[in-house]
């Protein structure tokens, strides 16, 4: 008896310790990662390998890692402050500032080491990212709106770091890849931060354009939109490269933007968390589906 509840306590301990592994690194957020970099590696590839495939994806795993358990030991202090961030492993106590920071080194060891076995720009690019986020959008984000800019460059850098992972070479179409998830990244972030503004206060984050959940952010909101969706549509014109995009595909993808764009301007009209919340979960549809009508438009054209 003693036996099985001792096998059943190990049991469950490893499953807590697996699930503050997740939280610390984000799993989630790095999935997502990871497919936007494969995403982009099928479209800049000319044959598909897979030793360079998996190497992205394990670099890129481990690249968010590192950065979202970087950002957790700079933040704990903070993250104690607010709601959704209180229970996280540093603050709540179940993992201290040492383990977490082994963790990130490890991470960030791991996964510039692979990105490097692709190539070296590839892992150039992965190392800013870290540094980036790390060093420059996370202490920025109590000192002034400009945080979601500056995190814009590494949150936008996956897309367009499996292109430059198959091909080893940065030009106008991992560019332009890069300029699509840029443009992505202030309506859907900032969605977030009007949905959480009361708790990022708290903190003393700075997360909206204008400190404030009115119609002059909902109006950037917007504007972003905008930006995004013509940028989205720019390779079936022909002047990317490299990079092409067929007039159905377009439309598809225009038609996407267009739905992310109403919820937008709703947004504008009403002003409350449920329109932040419908706007936030469009945008995750939007850039999940249109990297997947970019690489089938790719292989079925």
């Amino acid at each position: 008896m003693k036996t099985v509840l001792s096998t059943a306590t190990k049991t469950q301990s490893f499953a807590l310790i697996f699930d503050d592994f997740k939280q610390i690194t984000k799993v989630g957020l790095s999935v997502s990662v990871v497919f936007s970099s494969l995403a982009g590696y099928l479209l800049g590839a000319d044959q598909i390998q897979l030793q360079p495939l998996l190497l992205l994806a394990f670099g890129g795993y481990f690249m968010v890692g590192a950065s979202n358990t970087f950002n957790q030991i700079i933040e704990k202090d903070l993250d104690a402050l607010m709601k959704r961030t209180k229970n996280r492993p540093i603050p709540s106590g179940r993992m201290s500032v040492q383990v977490a920071f082994v963790i990130a080194s490890l991470f960030t060891l791991c996964g510039i080491t692979a990105l490097y076995i692709v190539n070296p720009k590839t892992a150039m690019f992965g190392a800013i990212s870290i540094f980036m986020y790390t060093c420059m959008y996370t202490p920025l984000k109590t000192i002034s709106p400009l945080a979601v800019f500056v995190g814009a460059f590494p949150g936008a850098i996956p897309f367009m770091l499996g292109w430059v992972a198959a091909t080893n070479d940065f030009g106008i179409e991992p560019g332009t890849l890069f300029m699509i998830q840029f443009f992505w990244q202030f309506p859907h972030f900032w969605a977030i931060g009007w949905m959480l503004d009361e708790d990022y206060k708290k903190a003393g984050f700075k997360m909206l354009p204008t400190g404030k959940k009115d119609k002059t952010t909902a109006l950037q909101i917007i504007m972003y939109t905008i930006w995004m969706l013509v940028v989205s549509v720019i390779p079936v014109t022909g002047i990317t490269g490299d990079l092409h995009l067929s007039m159905p595909s377009a439309i598809v993808i225009f038609l996407l933007g267009l739905v992310m764009l109403v919820f937008a301007f709703k947004l504008y009209q009403v002003q409350d968390n449920k329109a932040a919340r419908s706007l936030m979960l469009a945008s995750v549809l939007y850039i999940t589906v249109i990297q997947v009508v970019y690489v089938i438009d790719k292989y079925l054209a």
